[in-house]
């Protein structure tokens, strides 16, 4: 029998609860093994550590250039010069372009672009990153360590928002920035929040960089997806204690929920196919479409269910 050298790592992964996997048999994870062990050798080359001056995060080279994803807290500020440790130990530099501070997305520039760096590939098939899901994580906890290389942990995804992902896997200081990976070797999502318990730890999705694209190329910064972006649904809702659904408890007049036809009292159950987690979800999910796009609520009231199509408005503008 061929050992089991990420055990150790994947069983805390199991203990997480009410994630829709099938039961964990030994075949099951000899199957992760093997797929991460053929991953690896083209996803460490890609992690580099990047010191920031008084402290060390990790990053995600994503093409050939020397374009890098990291973590926008780690970033900082555009413009910003990073020296960027590569996984042999060698020091290059870098430059900080543009980042989302809502959702904490940041891009960094290597500045020898005639290079080709290895890279790794991005998943721009947000919606298929589900609970349940395993994935792994890479990075530099601690800082960067040539004799220890690359650290990898392995867990599954436990909650989808429309910008991040939670997941169970095991996350230090030091790896903000670094990637985590689907088992089809694309990058799913950077490192965001650590937190103490081992399932609360918190990863940027792609959402937020493919939204932001070219404005993070162009060292933009980006504060807010609130009043003026995004779309408008025009509604109040809330989860409802009793039946945990989210519950519509005011449509606006004249807004696009009204015209659609959405009442008080039903509860939202899916947008465009994808269960919503709460009301940040939802609100997440509008601020990621652009007034004019067209979506499909899934509601529910009284037993029965029916589907909408409410097409975004423009968010009004605040006074004051």
């Amino acid at each position: 029998m061929r050992p089991i050298f990420l055990t150790a790592l994947l069983f805390p992964a199991l203990l997480a609860a009410d994630l829709p996997d099938p039961p964990v048999t030994l075949e099951r994870l000899q199957a992760i093994q093997d797929a991460v062990r053929d991953l690896l050798p083209a996803a460490r080359p890609a992690v580099v550590a990047i010191l920031t001056g008084d402290g060390t995060a990790s990053g995600v080279i994503i093409d050939k250039s020397g374009l890098v994803l990291t973590a926008a807290h780690v970033a900082e500020t555009p413009g910003r010069e990073l020296r960027v440790v590569l996984e042999d130990g060698r020091r290059v530099t870098g430059t900080t372009l543009g980042l989302d501070k809502t959702t904490d997305a940041a891009l960094l520039q290597l500045n020898d672009t005639k290079r080709d760096w290895p890279h790794a590939a991005v998943s721009r098939r947000v919606i298929e990153a589900q609970p349940g899901e395993w994935c792994f994580a890479l990075g530099h906890p601690g800082g960067f360590d040539k004799a220890r290389g690359v650290v990898l942990r392995v867990g599954r995804i436990i909650r989808q928002t429309a910008n991040s992902l939670q997941t169970d896997c095991v996350l230090m200081g030091g790896d903000s920035g670094g990637p985590l990976f689907n088992l089809k070797g694309e990058v799913i999502g950077i490192h965001s929040q650590i937190w103490e318990k081992r399932d609360e730890n918190m990863h940027v999705s792609m959402a937020p960089f493919l939204r932001a694209w070219d404005e993070m190329k162009s060292s933009l910064v980006i504060r807010t997806w609130g009043t003026g972006s995004g779309g408008y649904l025009g509604l109040a809702a809330d989860v409802n204690p009793d039946t945990e659904l989210l519950e519509v408890l005011e449509v606006l007049a004249g807004s696009p929920s009204e015209k659609a036809g959405v009442l008080p009292g039903e509860s939202i159950l899916a947008l465009d196919g994808e269960p919503l987690g709460g009301l940040s979800h939802l609100s997440n999910a509008v601020k990621l479409r652009a007034a004019g796009d067209q979506v499909r609520l899934r509601l529910k009231k009284g037993g029965q269910e029916r589907e909408v199509s409410v097409t975004l408005g423009h968010r009004p503008k605040e006074e004051g």
